[in-house]
């Protein structure tokens, strides 16, 4: 099993069959981390997951995307294939918990930079207009 520490709490997961894994929550361990809120934990960080599964599995997105425009109306029954192997990508990084680590990790660095500067993540990493 492997134990992360979301929100100041200690989560394990546990390897069940066909490599699904069993989330639960063990006492409260101090380790030095911000403390998360929920929202942050069960929304703001699996959004970022999503969002980085996306571009690790960028060939399957561009397969799934490219097969719905030229299927029209028919696209639920034509695209099948692109939409499982879509969704089996992005499951596999869904349920990584190393990965859950990564993605938590960068979104603690990115609300500590926020709270440090006062400027959203979103601006710092705009490229400032030239000088004319």
């Amino acid at each position: 099993s492997v134990c992360l520490s979301p929100g100041g709490r200690h989560v394990c997961f546990e390897t069940i069959k066909n490599k699904d894994y069993k989330r639960y929550e063990m006492d409260p361990a101090r380790t030095g981390e911000p403390k998360l809120r929920h929202v942050e934990t069960d929304v703001l960080i699996p959004k970022l997951m999503r969002e980085k599964a996306k571009e690790l599995c960028s060939d399957q997105v561009q397969a799934f995307n490219h097969c719905c425009k030229d299927s029209g109306f028919s696209m639920a029954w034509r695209c099948r294939e692109q939409n499982t192997a879509l969704k089996d990508c992005l499951t596999v990084y869904y349920k990584d918990p190393v990965f859950f680590e990564e993605c938590k990790q960068e979104y603690i660095q990115e609300k500590m930079e926020f709270q440090r500067t006062g400027i959203p993540a979103k601006i710092r990493k705009q490229k400032l207009p030239t000088s004319m």
